[in-house]
C-alpha cells in the first residue's frame, strides 16, 4: 500500500492529504491487514438455517401456492396457523433460487429499441411532416408540408395546401428530390409512422 510506504516518511496526516486518501479509509485498511478491507458480515442471530430454508422453498414450491405472490402465501399460512417466515424472508429465499419473476411461463419479449437515424452529410436523411396552420377565418385551415435534412436542420422542401392528402405529399416529395438532384434510393425519408426510401 502506497499510503502507509509514505506514512512510515512522513507521517499519516501528511500521507492522506498527498495522495488524496481520507484518513479514515487508511486506518480502516491498516486495521484489516494488506487486504483489501473487506470483512464478511456475520450471520444474523435469528437467520433461518439451511433446513428451515429448504422447508420455506418446499412450501413456495407447493402446487397451490405457484401462482401466488409472497404476500398471499404468508397470510394463507398464518390463516392455517402457521408461520414460517417473514414476507421479505420469502422473497429473499426465492431471489437466492433465481425465482422472483413471474413463476408461470409466459412469453418474454424482447426489449424495444428506439430506431436511430444517424446523418453524417447532408442529402442522407430527410424527416417530413405535416402542420396544421390557421386561416384568416374562422374553421379554415391549411396544411404546411415541410420537407428537412437532418444533418444540416435546413428546409429542403416546403408546400402549403388548402388539404392534407397523400398525392399532394407524394408531389413534394418527388419535385424536392428532383430539385435537390437526389437519386432513387440514395436518401432515408422518415417520419412519424416510419422510414421509407426515396
Amino acid at each position: 500500500m502506497a499510503c502507509r510506504e509514505l506514512s512510515l516518511a512522513v507521517g499519516a496526516v501528511a500521507a492522506c492529504s498527498c495522495l488524496d486518501i481520507a484518513r479514515a479509509t487508511y486506518y480502516r485498511r491498516l486495521r484489516a491487514g494488506e487486504g483489501n478491507g473487506v470483512r464478511k458480515r456475520p450471520a444474523p442471530p435469528r437467520a433461518l438455517d439451511t433446513r428451515e430454508r429448504e422447508l420455506v422453498l418446499e412450501v413456495l414450491h407447493q402446487d397451490r401456492f405457484v401462482d401466488r405472490a409472497p404476500a398471499e402465501i404468508y397470510a394463507s399460512l398464518l390463516d392455517e396457523g402457521l408461520y414460517l417466515c417473514s414476507i421479505r424472508t420469502m422473497y429473499r429465499i426465492l431471489a437466492s433460487e433465481g425465482e422472483v419473476r413471474e413463476r408461470r411461463n409466459q412469453l418474454r419479449r424482447p426489449a424495444y429499441e428506439v430506431p436511430e437515424l444517424l446523418a453524417t452529410a447532408p442529402k442522407q436523411v430527410w424527416t417530413w411532416d405535416i402542420t396544421k396552420l390557421k386561416g384568416p377565418v374562422k374553421w379554415l385551415y391549411y396544411f404546411l408540408y415541410v420537407i428537412l435534412d437532418i444533418f444540416s436542420r435546413y428546409v429542403v422542401g416546403w408546400m402549403v395546401a388548402a388539404q392534407e392528402n397523400g398525392s399532394l405529399a407524394k408531389h413534394l416529395i418527388t419535385e424536392t428530390c428532383r430539385k435537390e438532384e437526389v437519386q432513387h434510393g440514395q436518401i432515408a425519408l422518415h417520419a412519424d409512422r416510419g422510414r421509407t426510401w426515396a
